[in-house]
């Protein structure tokens, strides 16, 4: 599978950094953070840095609610815990739009993490990771 690397971002100044090296990417919020930050601000962060190779991932966590308002608002891909009882009907919501909702995480580099934004160029040279989107 050829996949664009996942790269965690918790915020505008980190997405701007994961996209500005031109190579392509797939950002992914951090764990949950439908929960706290929501859709619309995940939607705002994606929107201004997307490009036609930046794709992106938000982390619903264990909320279906959260998961359904993203995918209401136009969120193509998402996470969502496997064992929330309503993820066989998010997971068929989003598949009659046109969306996916994964059961875990892709392997990411954090940029939140301390040195993070020395490795992201090497890990964004890395052309198979067989987890993000591609």
């Amino acid at each position: 599978m050829n996949s664009f690397p996942a790269v965690v971002v918790h915020g505008l100044a980190q997405a701007r950094l994961a996209v500005a090296a031109g190579k392509p990417v797939c950002l992914i919020s951090a764990p949950g953070a439908a929960m706290f930050g929501g859709c619309l601000w995940w939607r705002e962060i994606v929107d201004a840095v997307r490009t036609e190779t930046v794709r992106d991932i938000l982390d619903c966590g264990d909320a279906p609610g959260h998961a359904m308002a993203a995918l209401r608002i136009g969120q193509l891909c998402l996470v969502l815990a496997p064992a929330c009882p309503a993820f066989p009907a998010v997971r068929a919501a989003a598949a009659a739009l046109g969306a996916r909702v994964l059961d875990c995480r892709p392997v990411a580099l954090d940029l939140g993490e301390r040195g993070a934004a020395r490795k992201l160029e090497s890990w964004l040279a890395r052309r198979d990771t067989g987890d993000a989107l591609g």
